[in-house]
């Protein structure tokens, strides 16, 4: 067996892209307030990702491959920290959550119900807030 085929995944690459999360970009702070309102009625993922972190890009990978059946139960939003620091500050203070990156916030009735960040987002199953 050659290596290719033993690390490939059988899927081709259009299969693996529909594996993933559609992000919202999370770029503004009205969104913030959105994100809390949309809450009440269906869960709320905050993912604050780093654009130069290995770290971040696997947790986010591992992340998307173990929700990515969620899609229509949950809104999910991607906020890039080196271009938007103010607003991850903004919501640090606003959810009572310290700021880490990579970080998820998963956002219920207008409040975070769990947080997580490095290696321990690639465990998060949203199957239990929804």
């Amino acid at each position: 067996m050659g290596l290719k085929r033993l690390f490939s995944t059988g899927k081709t690459t259009s299969e693996k892209r529909r594996d993933t999360i559609p992000w919202i970009p999370l770029e503004k702070e009205e969104q913030l307030e959105e994100i809390l309102n949309r809450s009440s009625t269906i869960p709320q993922v905050i993912f604050k990702n780093s654009t130069t972190c290995g770290i971040s890009g696997m947790a986010r990978r591992a992340f998307e491959s173990n929700n990515s059946s969620q899609v229509d139960k949950v809104g999910f939003y991607l906020l890039h920290i080196q271009y938007n620091r103010e607003l991850s500050n903004e919501i640090a203070y606003r959810l009572g959550i310290r700021h880490e990156s990579p970080q998820v916030l998963i956002i219920k009735d207008g409040r975070v119900v769990h947080h997580d960040s490095h290696g321990q987002i690639s465990g998060i199953s949203l199957s239990e807030w929804i």
